[in-house]
């Protein structure tokens, strides 16, 4: 598996208007926390369906793409946290300890 970075509000808008599954992961790089959330959720990250975009944002380095995905999913801002997007739509929202590729994984249905 492979991140593709999130750094332009116009994959954001791609991202919500794609059919099929997608991963957001928002991650802090000034946060202990978010990059043991980032390890963690790498380590399993196999257990998702190969073709799933798993996107990468920087929120430090692009809040606003940041305050736009809360904005588009309906979601609070966390950090670090995945939102697995389906059709356009958040169906999942996990934030620090709960990240957990599998959980994404799970829901997954490919």
């Amino acid at each position: 598996m492979q991140w593709i970075n999130l750094n332009t509000q116009e994959q954001v808008k791609l991202i919500k208007e794609a059919s099929g599954y997608s991963v957001i992961f928002k991650h802090s790089t000034r946060c202990s926390i978010s990059l043991m959330a980032k390890k963690n959720f790498e380590l399993d990250w196999n257990s998702i369906p190969e073709n799933t975009p798993l996107y990468f944002l920087d929120l430090i380095a692009h809040r606003d793409i940041s305050s736009l995905i809360a904005e588009i999913f309906q979601v609070h801002h966390e950090s670090p946290q995945v939102l697995l997007i389906k059709d356009g739509e958040c169906i999942l929202d996990l934030s620090h300890s709960d990240i957990s590729a599998e959980e994404v994984a799970e829901l997954v249905t490919v």
